[in-house]
């Protein structure tokens, strides 16, 4: 793959043989952020588990404490006062099964989170096909299959972000915006770190955190030293 001169230029400043700790790591990524727009920080961290095995999976949600830096566009598939809390939480849009019509008939997936009630996923289940592939669909663990819909919006548009494995045992989460700067950035890197480790499953046999990288979306990866997670 070709890549262009801001990038080429930015991959000098990285040793790649080198593990670097938190705070140097996120320096870099701010350094060779060197886009137009305000790029996203990225943690892509690589497990010591099969998720092919029910026992193995490594799902679930944590609130960033200075956010993502983004718009987090949040709509509600729920009735009644579950549908009033999410109104008065500042949901971008709340409806029930005229809504879920919406995503089903029109293809309406121009949102970040889409949060529901459990008495709703009988509707919401039906979506499956539509936002499972898109990381859009409801998860008790994650948070987003609540009767508490008021504060599931609020944390959502917080900064609360879900982190779950993909097929190659990695998981891939935002943490920030590179003008958040290395400390802050390092502040929501730890919260996601922490939460990874503890929810390490019981049946991880060896070493559960393999690998970790962090970079811009524009810019290289910066390998993490993963060692001083413990796990």
């Amino acid at each position: 793959m070709k890549h262009g001169k801001k990038y080429v230029d930015s991959a000098k400043l990285v040793d790649r043989t080198k593990t670097y700790e938190a705070e140097e790591a996120l320096a870099l990524c701010c350094q060779t952020a060197k886009a137009k727009f305000d790029e996203t920080v990225e943690l892509h961290v690589r497990l010591g588990v099969d998720s092919r095995h029910a026992d193995q999976q490594v799902r679930g949600a944590v609130v960033l404490p200075h956010g993502t830096g983004k718009d987090v566009r949040v709509i509600v598939i729920a009735k009644g006062d579950a549908a009033k809390a999410a109104e008065d939480a500042g949901a971008m849009m709340v409806g029930d099964e005229e809504l879920a019509a919406k995503i089903q008939n029109e293809g309406f997936i121009d949102f970040d989170v889409l949060i529901t009630t459990p008495n709703m996923m009988g509707v919401v289940g039906r979506l499956g096909k539509i936002l499972g592939p898109r990381g859009l669909m409801p998860n008790p663990k994650a948070g987003t299959v609540t009767m508490d819909v008021g504060r599931a919006v609020a944390e959502a548009k917080a900064g609360k972000i879900e982190y779950r494995l993909d097929k190659a045992n990695i998981i891939h989460v935002p943490i920030g915006k590179a003008s958040f700067g290395a400390e802050k950035l390092g502040d929501n890197l730890k919260t996601v770190m922490d939460a990874i480790v503890k929810a390490k499953p019981a049946a991880a046999k060896g070493q559960y955190i393999k690998s970790a990288t962090v970079a811009s979306t524009m810019g290289p990866g910066v390998k993490l030293n993963s060692a001083r997670y413990g796990a």
